[in-house]
């Protein structure tokens, strides 16, 4: 999951929210959610509709076999 909340911008108004993936460890009722912020530890409830999706890395594995002439 990734957080971006419009409401804490007041310590750095123009510093980016979106940051590494977070764990989800609670969903409430009515939409309201537990993240987990696992570099520090913290953990903090937001509005699920200020979560996002993440799919994880876009990048997937290739295999490229070159052919060498007999």
């Amino acid at each position: 999951m990734l957080y971006n909340s419009r409401l804490k911008l007041f310590p750095g108004k123009l510093k980016s929210r979106w940051s590494d993936p977070f764990k989800l460890l609670k969903i409430y009722p009515y939409g309201a959610v537990d993240l987990l912020d696992e570099s520090s530890g913290e953990g903090f409830k937001v509005n699920g509709q200020r979560v996002k999706h993440y799919w994880g890395d876009d990048s997937r594995m290739r295999v490229i076999t070159t052919l060498d002439e007999p």
